[in-house]
């Protein structure tokens, strides 16, 4: 049997996540909510993680780059359709692309629920097809 990596996770990422577990814990944090916490940093960040990196032995390898999934940002500008709806009225599964993330005034929401409003400004980090994305941000900009 073959070994390998499950996953493959940035240097900086874990060591930023040693490094500040450390200093939670010297603050006095109670160490289970220091390794709640991290566990929580760590999983969100491999979700995303998992969506950037494609190996050669990856379930789909053998699809054309046109039916590879991949990362898009599209940032919601002054006029955007998408501003004061949600995302379950915006429909973005149907066409087959998810939404991972949104970051709001520097803040990164993780997964949002169907139910989250868009607001001017907006930046959402889709996944999905390329064709699929072409129709996503369309919808999210002009409908």
């Amino acid at each position: 049997v073959g070994a390998g990596a499950a996953e493959v996770v940035p240097e900086a990422l874990e060591s930023s996540v040693m490094l500040a577990s450390h200093a939670l814990a010297l603050l006095g944090v109670p160490m289970q909510r220091i390794v709640r916490m991290m566990r929580e940093i760590s999983e969100q960040q491999y979700v995303l993680l998992r969506s950037f990196f494609h190996g050669a032995s990856d379930v789909g390898a053998h699809l054309s780059d046109a039916e590879q999934s991949r990362l898009h940002s599209v940032v919601l500008t002054s006029g955007a359709y998408a501003i004061g709806r949600t995302l379950d009225e915006l429909g973005l599964a149907q066409i087959g692309v998810m939404v991972t993330s949104i970051r709001r005034q520097g803040v990164r929401i993780i997964e949002p629920a169907p139910a989250t409003c868009c607001v001017d400004g907006d930046v959402f980090v889709l996944v999905g097809v390329p064709a699929a994305l072409v129709a996503a941000e369309k919808r999210l900009l002009q409908k």
